[in-house]
């Protein structure tokens, strides 16, 4: 049998054939692949060898990442995770120790700066009151006699002070009138200051009496409500808090910056944040203050940066997540590129300011070799002050 047969044999496209011949030791011959295995076979050899020759002449160099300039912003900021909290935000407390016999409000409510939120029961500081009106009509009867006896004691005075003058009476009866006189008008006085001193007891208790009806401090919206209706409040120690009221129709942004970002700073300066919510809205403000205490987190020393944003259509909640950027420098409808087709020098890289470097430009009579002048950066784009306008090509960095 020829070789030729054997291959047509071990072909299946060439139909069925007859076992493969049995030598003199009783093995078989082994059964040889199909002409078209062998043809593919051949195929990717080439095209292995061929990639292979052509990687070896390249050097194994990547190719070239192309880029075009066009125009655009820029904007080099410094970001920060902050909360949302309540421009202004009071605790509305009881001032009087007694039952909470009802709250006006809800939770959600808007109320307005001198609105009855709350009473507790005034029984006991109304008695109080009346008893110290009693007290102030008693000493003010008791001043009305004693003027009386006050004018009493000046005419006797005055009599014996004439007959004195005359001879017609003693030195013992002169000294009585004096003596009566100087008592009546030390009771008189006396008399006086303690109807003032009463006086004032009757403005406190009638403050007290005040005091059982909770009127809102300010304008805002209930937020917490702490106490409920029928409870006792004991304000003899400590001020109890009945509810808290807050106005939300401005927010404040609390965000924490770390002590190295900290001196790029300045209150004025351009700030914006996004919710988690929406971060395709951008809410513009001005910093507003630094505070110079710092707080540690993780050995990590940070510093509390505050700004306002309105809140007229409510949006905004409190404890929401902020993420916050603090503009640096922004360049708006510029020419860009991406940073990684700028190589700086050692000494000018990450310097502020308009600063030079170079780049790579095709242009049709092959590549070229540009010195720019670069603007506003941040890590992934730069403006471009001059050396490049829109629409030329220049090369970023190789494909991976």
């Amino acid at each position: 049998m020829s070789v030729h047969d054997m291959f047509r044999r071990a072909d299946p496209a060439a139909g069925p054939s007859p076992a493969a011949p049995i030598s003199q030791a009783g093995r078989r011959w082994p059964v040889l692949p199909g002409p078209r295995l062998l043809v593919a076979a051949a195929v990717v050899a080439v095209l292995l060898g061929g990639a292979y020759v052509l990687h070896a002449r390249s050097g194994g160099a990547a190719a070239p990442v192309i880029v075009t300039a066009s125009r655009g912003d820029v904007e080099e900021v410094v970001t920060a995770i902050g909360s949302l909290q309540p421009f202004s935000t009071v605790d509305v407390g009881a001032q009087v120790t007694g039952q909470l016999k009802k709250i006006f409000v809800h939770i959600g409510d808007d109320v307005t700066k001198g609105a009855e939120v709350a009473e507790i029961d005034s029984a006991i500081p109304a008695a109080k009151v009346d008893a110290d009106n009693a007290q102030l009509e008693s000493v003010e009867a008791q001043l009305t006699d004693k003027r009386s006896s006050l004018t009493l004691a000046e005419a006797e005075a005055a009599r014996q002070e004439n007959l004195k003058r005359a001879g017609a009476t003693s030195q013992q009866l002169y000294d009585n009138a004096q003596a009566a006189l100087r008592s009546a008008r030390a009771q008189v006085k006396a008399l006086r200051a303690q109807i003032s001193e009463q006086q004032s007891g009757v403005k406190a208790d009638q403050a007290q009496l005040g005091y059982t009806k909770i009127n809102a401090p300010i304008t805002g919206t209930v937020t917490a409500i702490a106490a409920k209706e029928g409870q006792t409040l004991n304000a003899s120690q400590t001020t109890p808090t009945i509810l808290t009221i807050s106005d939300l129709t401005t927010m404040t942004v609390n965000t924490q910056v770390s002590e190295a970002d900290v001196p790029k700073l300045h209150p004025g300066m351009a700030v914006y944040f996004t919710t988690l919510g929406n971060r395709h809205r951008r809410y513009p403000a001005r910093l507003r203050q630094i505070l110079p205490t710092p707080t540690t987190v993780n050995n990590v020393v940070l510093y509390t940066a505050l700004f306002d944003i309105p809140n007229p259509d409510r949006r905004l909640l409190a404890q929401m997540t902020a993420q916050v950027f603090f503009v640096l420098a922004a360049a708006h409808d510029v020419v860009t590129i991406p940073v990684s087709a700028l190589n700086f020098a050692d000494d000018a890289d990450g310097k502020a300011g308009a600063r030079k470097a170079t780049l790579t430009v095709l242009s049709p009579v092959g590549r070229e070799t540009r010195t720019v002048t670069v603007g506003v950066s941040n890590r992934i784009n730069a403006q471009i002050l001059d050396g490049l306008k829109p629409g030329d090509t220049v090369i970023a960095g190789a494909a991976q």
